[in-house]
């Protein structure tokens, strides 16, 4: 089933970015679908987070996306070689949001294998977000649009993940953050997940 509006516009980014786990997050472009289980995660926490896009307010020709509505997609192009996205949440004007960082492929294998140039799955392979991004198709072309659509979208198929496997843990590569870098708002679970 696919996640509503209101799963997206809950106040606690820190939460969703923990409930995003075993969701799965699906692309259908140029009529191929292709899916992954979401396995890895981080909150970036609005203006208050020296790690986040929009700490202080900042408001860039970039980032703008931030401050609509929660239930889009945030895609933007890091370090010159990937494609990172981001599922925006909260209400308009509260720039929070969730990286997706890691997926266990789950269906469309054979165009995932193709798009990252893989005859077959290694253990981790899509650890990574912008491994993630290409995995799936996913482009600036897709900044803006709206997850309750049939290009982007994320779903609910009741993956149940044990508590007790999953780790939260600091985020990756935002030294420049201070102590905000050292705050618990990585989540990552084990890939032993079970379908009810």
């Amino acid at each position: 089933m696919k996640l509503k509006k209101d799963f997206y516009l809950r106040e606690n980014v820190v939460q969703i970015a923990k409930d995003l786990l075993g969701k799965i997050l699906i692309t259908k472009i140029n009529g191929k679908l292709t899916s992954g289980i979401i396995v890895e995660t981080e909150a970036y926490n609005g203006i208050y987070d020296k790690a986040c896009h929009a700490y202080g307010g900042r408001k860039t020709e970039r980032n703008k996306i931030m401050y609509e509505r929660g239930g889009i997609s945030y895609v933007y192009f890091c370090y010159g070689m990937h494609y990172l996205f981001n599922v925006i949440t909260n209400k308009k004007y509260i720039p929070d949001a969730v990286l997706i960082r890691a997926i266990l492929p789950y269906d469309g294998k054979e165009y995932v294998f193709d798009r990252i140039s893989e005859k077959s799955m290694n253990k981790g392979i899509l650890n990574g977000p912008g491994k993630v991004t290409k995995a799936l198709g996913i482009d600036k072309s897709l900044n803006a649009i709206s997850l309750l659509g049939n290009i982007l979208w994320i779903t609910d198929e009741n993956i149940s993940i044990d508590e007790n496997k999953i780790q939260a843990c600091p985020r990756i590569g935002v030294d420049y953050a201070g102590e905000d870098a050292l705050l618990p708002y990585r989540f990552i679970t084990t890939l032993d997940i079970k379908k009810d």
